[in-house]
């Protein structure tokens, strides 16, 4: 089998070399990657895909099928393709969009020629860098019927899946009154005085929560004269936690505390979610080890451990409707911090593609596993079950 998936991937390694290349020369924002979108959708339908665009409403976003037309177990994979402001492709998103896609390819090609039962999918995934179109897709069913989801991200090292942190933006949006401040200040009422108050309260918080949990903020609107006593003030927090479960319970302290603060001062405040809300990654281990193993048969001699820092990813929302993996891949032979234009070009090397053909085997060996190992996919969906969310 894994001869078989070598030569099927080295057929389309040109194809995606060209996919990574043109989406790095054309770098789209969340949302708007118009280009992008489009080549990922000519080369899956080019290779026998049935593709839904504008998928969920979604102008960028898309949803590829083949189906064996024999029932079976649903893998799925996730392309991401947007750049970041100013730096085009310094999280490598073009290359992580071409590795998934080729996976989908290479599985597709594995059914057809071994027989295999089952479906795979492609899902297109805008705006992973903002607001993840994977909260909408996952908060409308799009993964109810996948088995199991997988996706790989360019690094430094090659990483197996860890944890991310479950993440709510919140805006409190503070309302006083206002008054000339040295004239009359007994008239107003200080909005900008209800924000100091939270972010004091937040500060005081911090002592009496775990570790792992992360509270940060800013106010972006905070008066317009120092003689005018603010009648608004804007203050946007990310509240963050390893569990959905204790994120509910952080983020309605932290709600209390602007409640506090703007009683202290006489204020109003509102509450908005500013960008979606994201849940923690779920790693599925038995599905992670199943990826690792197959890493090392394609090639990969050594494979660190998971990240032991880690911010938020939209992919956490699609580990609590089913198992799912995110493992990382080195494109480089130094260490380059991702978010640069160095690592941006990183991803445009003969060693990022040969990383990049070596995942594409390891992540469709390891579909194909699932595809036909029932005991495998059992276990699987058992750890599902059991895990804490």
């Amino acid at each position: 089998m894994r001869q078989i998936a070598e030569k099927l991937t080295h057929g389309i390694k040109e194809e995606l070399i060209q996919l990574s290349e043109y989406i790095f020369n054309n770098p789209e924002l969340g949302y708007e990657e118009f280009k992008a979108c489009e080549a990922h959708v000519k080369l899956l339908k080019r290779h026998g895909f049935v593709v839904e665009e504008g998928f969920l409403d979604i102008k960028t976003a898309f949803k590829a099928v083949y189906d064996s037309g024999i029932p079976g177990p649903v893998v799925a994979f996730l392309s991401e393709y947007d750049a970041l402001p100013g730096m085009g492709h310094g999280c490598g998103h073009n290359l992580l969009g071409a590795t998934t896609t080729g996976a989908g390819i290479t599985v597709s090609k594995l059914m057809k020629e071994m027989g295999l039962r089952g479906k795979v999918m492609v899902f297109g995934t805008p705006a992973e860098e903002t607001s993840g179109a994977k909260v909408q897709m996952t908060n409308e069913g799009a993964f109810e019927d996948v088995d199991v989801a997988m996706q790989a991200h360019p690094a430094s090292q090659h990483m197996k899946s860890g944890k991310s942190l479950a993440l709510e933006a919140i805006q409190f949006t503070f309302t006083g009154k206002s008054a000339h401040a040295a004239a009359s200040p007994e008239e107003g009422i200080n909005a900008l005085d209800a924000a100091i108050n939270t972010f004091v309260s937040i500060n005081a918080l911090r002592q009496h929560i775990l570790p792992s949990a992360r509270i940060h903020g800013i106010i972006s609107e905070g008066g317009k004269a120092a003689n005018i006593v603010p009648d608004l003030a804007i203050a946007q927090f990310y509240v963050r936690a390893t569990t959905k479960t204790y994120l509910q319970e952080l983020v309605e302290k932290v709600k209390n505390c602007a409640r506090a603060g703007a009683m202290a001062a006489g204020a109003k405040v509102e509450f908005y979610n500013y960008e979606a809300s994201y849940d923690n990654l779920v790693t599925n281990e038995t599905l992670s080890e199943a990826y690792s193993r197959r890493l090392m048969e394609v090639g990969v001699e050594k494979i660190e451990g998971a990240k032991k820092g880690y911010g938020s990813l939209d992919l956490g929302n699609i580990s609590h409707v089913g198992p799912t993996i995110h493992p990382y891949f080195r494109i480089c032979e130094e260490n380059i911090p991702a978010h640069t234009k160095a690592f941006a070009a990183a991803t445009q090397t003969p060693f990022a593609y040969e990383s990049m053909v070596k995942t594409i085997n390891a992540l469709a060996l390891t579909a194909t596993d699932v595809l036909e190992d029932e005991k495998l996919l059992k276990k699987i969906k058992e750890e599902f079950q059991k895990a804490e969310k």
